[in-house]
């Protein structure tokens, strides 16, 4: 497959991390009824919306599917190793966010996965849930930190829910990341096809991991688009603040992402 082509099925799937980040178990429906989102170009949004959700039954959903059937340990190792790969990104934004235990407890992280954990490929750091837990920061919510409204709701073309900060906050994001660099300084197409490939990976395993809570999602909501909406929102005003209760703000009773307990059921856990 060419990189074009590469980069053509990319772009088509990418839309399933905007759309399973906001996956609950719990009765969405409630939720998105409570929760206001300044969405001025709702219409607009609405119609990127149902094209994305198209593209995703017709490309993502086959893939995911697919990738489920690996064995558990396998699919694991992948989302190990992935996260180590945002280690820089992560780093970058705990220090903008002056959150120093943060970023000592990203490096602690990288350095305990990447020696013991065979590059990453186990989360040794975490160990049975009782280590350092892993949690991702973006420069969406950096910005968020330093005290920048989300703004206008933004539906966007295959990449999914997002708003004018998070938005923005991409492109610094992009730049931090030293796959970037290896790619503007390289004449080869190999880094370029490690960040597609990375890419391509994240989304399908998280598809793969909430087929069935975003199916039961989009089956219970009244309105899935609002549904949607109001999880995005509600998901990264929670991780602005790392899960801790900001004063006249209470955390949201709703979870994003469906983790396994230590018996190999699922368990509602937020996105980290």
């Amino acid at each position: 497959m060419s990189i074009q082509r590469f980069l053509q099925f990319l772009m088509a799937c990418t839309l399933a991390l905007g759309l399973v980040s906001c996956a609950t178990p719990q009765n969405a429906g409630d939720t998105a009824a409570a929760t206001e989102v300044n969405d001025p170009l709702e219409d607009v949004n609405r119609v990127i919306f149902d094209v994305n959700l198209a593209l995703d039954k017709v490309i993502v959903r086959p893939f995911a599917s697919l990738y489920g059937e690996l064995p558990g340990g396998i699919k694991d190792s992948i989302r190990n190793f992935l996260r180590n790969l945002k280690t820089p990104v992560i780093l970058a934004n705990n220090l903008l966010q002056g959150d120093i235990q943060g970023a000592s407890d990203t490096i602690g992280r990288f350095l305990t996965n990447t020696i013991i954990g065979l590059g990453g490929l186990f989360d040794v750091a975490n160990g049975n849930g009782k280590g350092i837990a892993y949690r991702s920061e973006d420069f969406g919510q950096t910005l968020g930190v330093w005290g920048a409204s989300g703004g206008p709701y933004l539906m966007l073309p295959i990449l999914g829910p997002s708003n004018v900060r998070d938005t923005i906050g991409m492109v610094p994001d992009y730049f931090m990341d030293p796959i970037t660099w290896w790619d503007i300084n390289s004449d080869k197409d190999l880094p370029t096809g490690i960040a597609i490939g990375r890419r391509v990976l994240e989304t399908i395993d998280t598809r793969s991991r909430n087929m069935k809570q975003l199916e039961d999602l989009e089956a219970t909501s009244l309105d899935f688009y609002a549904t949607v909406r109001s999880l995005y929102h509600q998901q990264r005003e929670n991780m602005i603040r790392n899960g801790d209760e900001a004063e006249g703000a209470p955390i949201p009773s709703v979870n994003f992402e469906i983790e396994e307990d230590g018996n190999g059921e699922p368990k509602a856990a937020l996105i980290q």
